[in-house]
């Protein structure tokens, strides 16, 4: 199978599984299987990267519940300076990181906070998503989300590194990302192949963390309403 129609199966399962009436997850495992059916060998590479992270402890050493979230100043998709300080002073946030723009994965998730950020910010919270990809890339992520929140770009990876959250993605997935379209060097703007493990981050007025999702397995991502339920209770 070549590289264009293999993109554009993936676009299509993308967005037959953004438009279903159905959880996050249940979105998420949808694309999974499309995927597997699609093209084997990419899904297996997944597995195969999946389990090597999670044989190395992969983003276990990240913040835990209780511990305070590392202060971060940020560029949004419009160039603006984001810190976590300030977000705060407004009330308990959620800290969610994406591998990228590219990610269907992370256009779910992303699409899936963008819908649930009016009850969110009814409840006097917010949102703030982080990836890697620069800015015209974020700006493109937020357009297509439909997002109010800001995306921030983190270049080169430099907070995701703080956090224990940076992965190398390895030769075979690096293959098979650029096999199917995506050009991450391009993206990010250096050709290192790291990538952030997607990690949900409750935080508090008090900068501790209240509630945390993280997972190197990238095909899951923190339910909808159990964010919601842990920004309740952070108030």
């Amino acid at each position: 199978m070549t590289s264009k129609p293999l993109a554009e199966a993936l676009e299509e399962a993308f967005q037959h599984c953004r438009d279903m009436d159905a959880s996050l997850n249940e979105r998420l495992d949808s694309l999974a299987q499309a995927v597997r059916t699609l093209s084997p060998p990419f899904a297996d590479a997944v597995d195969r990267l999946v389990a090597r992270l999670q044989q190395s402890g992969a983003g276990e050493s990240a913040p835990k519940v209780g511990d305070p979230l590392p202060p971060f100043h940020l560029p949004d998709e419009a160039g603006h300076i984001v810190s976590l300080d300030e977000l705060l002073s407004e009330g308990p946030v959620a800290v969610t990181f994406h591998r990228g723009h590219w990610c269907p994965y992370c256009r779910l998730n992303t699409k899936a906070l963008a819908e649930a950020q009016k009850e969110i910010e009814r409840e006097g919270s917010q949102i703030v998503a982080i990836m890697p990809d620069r800015q015209q890339f974020a700006e493109e992520f937020k357009t297509e989300s439909k997002a109010r929140f800001p995306i921030l770009t983190d270049m080169d990876n430099g907070y995701a590194l703080s956090l224990n959250l940076l992965i190398w993605v390895g030769a075979e997935m690096e293959r098979m990302i650029s096999a199917a379209g995506w050009d991450i060097p391009s993206y990010q703007g250096n050709t290192s192949w790291m990538l952030p493990i997607p990690a949900t981050f409750v935080v508090g007025t008090d900068g501790r963390v209240k509630a945390r999702f993280v997972d190197p397995d990238y095909r899951k991502r923190m339910e909808i309403e159990g964010l919601i339920a842990a920004l309740r209770s952070a108030h």
